[in-house]
């Protein structure tokens, strides 16, 4: 597993074999703990950025390269 820096400085693990496919890059699953119990967010492949957005339908957007995947779940109610 990766060790990356996390935006407060403290050490975050990423695992770049789980992951959602985004528009121009995977999103890796980003870890808390190095024993992957806390999930803490995602990290942009595009971009390797940690400041991402997830929404309500579960779609992740980077907030640096806009970067993004689409929703989990899709039926025509959602348009």
């Amino acid at each position: 597993m990766e060790t990356v820096a996390g935006p407060d400085g403290v050490d975050r693990y990423v695992d770049r074999t789980d992951g959602k496919r985004g528009e121009k890059g995977p999103f890796y699953v980003v870890y808390a703990d190095n024993d992957r119990t806390t999930r803490w967010g995602f990290m942009c492949g595009n971009c390797d950025g940690l400041d991402n957005a997830v929404d309500t339908m579960g779609r992740v957007q980077c907030n640096e390269c806009s970067n993004r995947t689409k929703a989990e779940e899709w039926d025509a109610a959602h348009e």
